[in-house]
């Protein structure tokens, strides 16, 4: 996406930095009436904004103002031509406490980075749009989210959002690619209907690969097979491959990438359509493309390279498990000697189970707080609603739910179940979704990052989906918070839990920790399964430290039922401890007074 900013005076600077370090926003600026246009300010380009709109307008996809909702309609006003073709227009307040999408609601998924900006400065969405408030999808847009192109007049895609909004039944005929978004609040409202029903219903949408169909989303499902002769030219790929796709009815919307054999790693032509509609390219070596069963197998080829089919045998291989060889293989030749158009070039096409998209799939680890809402960062707020579906254990989803839109799907899972919640994840990214992994407090401390991580580095490069980690308030920082200020000097943090560390690391790791002097905090103390380790870990901390040395323990810390309670190291209550308490244990110079629990920094 490219997008620019334009502020109306220098008290918007502050706003525009922050929005600079976004993801949509690529260029600042100060709009001006002065003479001097082109002084820097602070970093931050000063232009005309009328200047700024005529050279930009055609040229990006987002524009926001911060300011006047009014100065910025008659700024914009006579630039505006069609909606499927203008770029998308937000206004907000110099204060970044009001955001207003006004132009490009559908078309430029306006609405979804209105969200996105309301949650990061911690504003309030003025949406005028009428699909929030009604519980409708949007139509002609919601297919964005999923990964999907569109195709279908504009007026066609408009008439059908009009009888939507005259409350008309609306119908979807989906043949392939992710159906998750049916599960979404607003997703229920759409009739789902089999194909051979499609032709009896007049407001309807479809989700296929077909390209005669009015009003269609395209998943990437198609994996198009091929082989060339050495240097087959690019414009003999290229219309071959349209002819072949229009012969089948096949949109090239649905293109998930090209398949075929290493020994084409370096073919030009390949390479240079890949590269500019974003094709990932998957390699095949003979040996692997021999082992598949294709309808058209060649000796030529065989004798040639070492494997009986490249185009259809590829293809299926990329496709994967569960995909169907759609079209066979047809041989295109040059029909001409010209340069431009020269070479041999076979195609063949599979249709896969799940679209891919991995290049445009992205994953957000999210740290959603110890519980209540208000310890979720602006950050992970934003995060939440970039992301089409949540994915996270039952109980942290339900803590942060409010903040779920009705287009947005929740996949809830079970304790215990970590590594198919993050499997889920990179599945559902590299379909193309962007997807937010939820962990309670700080994803980073026991929480989900690391695991997911260590199964997206076993996925090649070339083909991994993005991924960000957003840190979050870890209990440990509020049971600290709500005892004062234990944690002021060194500390650390350690896990009791023997299913994942063997209890001999974890004793090395508490005796280290008590030879050091550091103040201790314990997660995961005690379950109903593991009753000995937290007296274990506590009759070696008594043999550094003294009987009276001040301890906090936490419970729910940042949920409805949150409390803290004061100890001595030997009088602990181990029979009130469980999964849900947090322990801080004071070192040696770790004070209790008037229930103030302080570690000194040693300023006095």
């Amino acid at each position: 996406m490219k997008g620019i900013a334009i502020g109306f005076s220098d008290r918007s600077k502050e706003i525009l930095k922050r929005l600079k370090k976004t993801e949509f926003i690529n260029e600042i600026f100060i709009g001006s009436s002065f003479k001097e246009d082109k002084k820097i300010k602070d970093s931050i380009e000063v232009f005309k904004p009328k200047q700024i709109l005529r050279e930009k307008w055609d040229k990006v996809d987002l524009i926001i103002f911060v300011g006047s909702i009014g100065a910025s309609i008659r700024l914009i006003n006579s630039l505006l031509t069609f909606k499927d073709k203008d770029p998308g227009v937000i206004v907000i307040d110099k204060k970044g406490l009001k955001i207003v999408p006004i132009i490009g609601l559908h078309q430029s998924n306006v609405q979804n980075i209105a969200f996105q900006i309301s949650n990061l400065f911690g504003g309030e969405i003025i949406e005028t749009n009428n699909s929030v408030e009604r519980n409708i999808l949007n139509v002609d847009s919601f297919g964005y989210q999923w990964a999907w192109k569109r195709s279908g007049d504009v007026k066609d895609w408009s008439k059908l959002v009009i009888k939507q909004s005259n409350n008309k039944d609306i119908f979807c005929s989906q043949l392939s690619g992710n159906n998750l978004w049916k599960n979404s609040e607003a997703g229920t409202t759409i009739n789902q209907i089999w194909n051979n029903d499609a032709k009896q219903k007049d407001s309807i949408f479809h989700i296929s690969e077909f390209n005669d169909q009015k009003n269609t989303w395209h998943p990437p499902t198609l994996w198009i097979g091929l082989g060339c002769e050495r240097n087959t030219s690019k414009e003999l790929i290229e219309d071959s491959l349209q002819n072949f796709l229009a012969s089948n009815n096949l949109s090239p919307l649905s293109i998930a990438g090209f398949a075929s054999v290493d020994l084409k790693k370096d073919e030009q032509a390949i390479l240079k359509i890949s590269k500019e509609n974003n094709w990932p390219i998957k390699y095949f070596t003979t040996e692997e493309l021999s082992r598949i069963n294709v309808p058209n197998p060649s000796n030529v080829v065989l004798n040639e390279i070492g494997t009986p089919s490249v185009a259809e045998a590829a293809c299926i291989l990329a496709a994967g498990e569960g995909s169907k060889l759609l079209k066979e293989k047809k041989i295109f030749k040059s029909l001409n000697s010209s340069k431009s158009s020269s070479g041999a070039v076979t195609f063949a096409i599979a249709q896969s189970k799940n679209q891919y998209s991995p290049l445009t799939g992205e994953i957000h680890i999210v740290g959603s707080g110890p519980g209540d809402i208000s310890y979720l960062t602006n950050d992970a707020r934003k995060t939440l609603s970039r992301c089409s579906i949540w994915i996270g254990y039952k109980m942290y989803l339900d803590l942060i739910k409010p903040l779920k839109r009705k287009d947005q799907v929740l996949i809830e899972s079970n304790l215990t179940e970590e590594r198919e919640r993050c499997e889920k994840a990179i599945k559902l990214a590299e379909e193309g979704i962007k997807v937010a992994l939820i962990s309670s407090g700080e994803s980073g401390f026991y929480g989900m990052a690391g695991l997911l991580l260590e199964l997206i580095q076993k996925i090649n490069k070339e083909f991994r989906p993005s991924f960000e980690v957003h840190p979050g308030i870890s209990s440990m920082q509020l049971a600290a918070a709500l005892g004062g200020a234990p944690l002021m000097n060194d500390f650390c943090s350690i896990s009791l839990s023997d299913k994942l560390t063997p209890w001999e690391s974890i004793e090395k790791r508490i005796a280290g920790a008590l030879l050091g002097d550091f103040v201790i905090t314990i997660f995961n103390p005690q379950s109903l399964e593991r009753k000995w380790q937290l007296k274990k870990a506590i009759d070696l901390c008594l043999g550094y430290r003294s009987g009276n040395t001040p301890v906090l323990v936490g419970r729910q810390v940042g949920r409805q039922n949150q409390s803290k309670s004061f100890f001595n190291l030997d009088s602990i209550p181990f029979e009130d401890i469980d999964m849900l308490s947090i322990i801080i244990i004071g070192n040696s110079k770790t004070t209790l007074v008037d229930e103030i629990f302080l570690t000194p920094r040693g300023y006095l």
